[in-house]
C-alpha cells in the first residue's frame, strides 16, 4: 500500500558523493517549479493511502523557498512531512537554528541528516553535527543517516561464500556507487540473484517523484510519467505483472530480467542491486519511458 511520496526536489546538489543513487552533482539539472509541485499535490489528494511527504534530492536546501512551500502545502493538507539533507548550510549551531526554526514553526514532522564519511571527514564536528544539535535543541524529531564505504566482512578474503554476509557499510550499488565503489568487492554468481532485496515492486509502499514527471519505484525505474498521465491514475492502475521491467524482477529478480531480454551479463555481481542496475542500463534505449531519467544511469 502506497503511504509515502518522496519529492526529488532537484537532482542538483552541492556535492557529488561516490555512493549517490541518482548521480546528483552541482551541475545536475531537473528541479521542480512551484506550479509542478502544486499540480503533483493536487493529485496526491486523490490517493487516500498517502501519509508521508518527504522532500529530498539532490539537496533540497539549495531551493529553500520551494522546499518551505512544499512543506507548507503538505502540512496544510494533513500529511506528515520530512526532509532529507546533508546539512551543508549548518556552518554553526546558531546558523543551523536560523535555517531550521521556520521549518519547525511550519510543523515539519522529521528531518534526516547525512552524517558520514561520504559527506564529512571530521567525525567530531561537522555541519551535520551542528544541524543535529540544533534540531534537538529546537525540539524537532531528527535522525542521522550514516553510510560507510563498502567493506568486506572479516574472513571473506574477497571471495564469495554462499549464505554468508559479504559487504558491510550500508552503501547500495545503484547510481554512482556502481562506478565508484564496486572495485575489489566479492561477487555472487549472477544466477543466484533472483529477487529484489529492498523494494516491494509488486505493492510499493513509497515512490519518488522528479521534475521530469518520473514516478520512481526504485531510482531510475519508473512506474510512469505524471506529466503525461495523472499521477493518481498511474498509481491506481499500476500492475507489476503488466510492467515490462517490474514483471521479470518480481518473478525472478535481475537474473530473470537479463534472461527475459537476452542482456549480456557478467559472471557475478556484488549484489542484486548491482546486477539490476547494469541490466536496466543496458535496456534504457529499449524502454526509455520506464528507465528514466538517463542521468540516474550516468548518461
Amino acid at each position: 500500500m502506497l503511504t509515502g511520496i518522496h519529492f526529488l526536489l532537484s537532482y542538483k546538489c552541492d556535492s557529488a558523493c561516490d555512493h549517490c543513487f541518482v548521480y546528483s552533482s552541482p551541475d545536475a539539472k531537473g528541479t521542480f517549479t512551484l506550479d509542478q509541485m502544486k499540480k503533483a499535490f493536487g493529485e496526491l489528494s486523490k490517493i487516500e493511502t498517502i501519509e508521508w511527504i518527504i522532500l529530498e534530492g539532490g539537496e533540497p536546501f539549495l531551493f529553500y523557498p520551494l522546499m518551505y512551500e512544499g512543506i507548507k502545502i503538505a502540512h496544510d493538507m494533513g500529511f506528515k512531512t520530512g526532509i532529507v539533507t546533508n546539512a551543508y548550510w549548518a556552518i554553526s549551531e546558531k546558523d543551523a537554528e536560523l535555517w531550521l526554526t521556520p521549518l519547525r514553526d511550519l510543523g515539519l514532522s522529521d528531518i534526516s541528516i547525512s552524517d558520514d564519511e561520504f559527506h564529512y571527514e571530521d567525525k567530531e564536528t561537522s555541519p551535520a553535527k551542528h544541524a543535529l544539535s540544533a534540531s534537538r535543541r529546537l525540539g524537532m524529531s531528527c535522525g542521522s543517516i550514516c553510510i560507510g564505504k563498502p567493506t568486506v566482512e572479516e574472513g571473506m578474503d574477497k571471495e564469495y561464500v554462499k549464505g554468508k554476509p559479504v559487504i558491510g557499510g550500508g552503501a547500495v550499488f545503484r547510481g554512482r556507487a556502481v562506478e565508484k565503489l564496486v572495485a575489489g568487492l566479492p561477487r555472487r554468481p549472477w544466477h543466484e540473484l533472483i529477487e529484489c532485496p529492498y523494494e516491494d515492486l509488486g505493492d510499493p509502499g513509497r515512490v519518488h517523484l522528479d521534475a521530469y514527471g518520473n514516478i520512481h519505484l526504485c531510482q531510475g525505474l519508473s512506474m510512469g510519467n505524471m506529466w503525461d498521465v495523472p499521477l493518481s491514475k498511474i498509481v491506481r492502475e499500476y500492475d507489476a505483472d503488466s510492467h515490462p521491467i517490474c514483471s521479470p524482477l518480481v518473478n525472478g529478480g535481475p537474473a530473470r530480467l537479463a534472461k527475459e531480454y537476452d542482456v549480456p551479463h557478467e559472471g557475478g555481481y556484488v549484489d542484486a542491486c548491482h546486477m539490476c542496475y547494469l541490466v536496466r542500463r543496458a535496456l534504457i534505449d529499449k524502454f526509455p519511458q520506464y528507465l528514466a531519467p538517463r542521468l540516474v544511469y550516468g548518461l
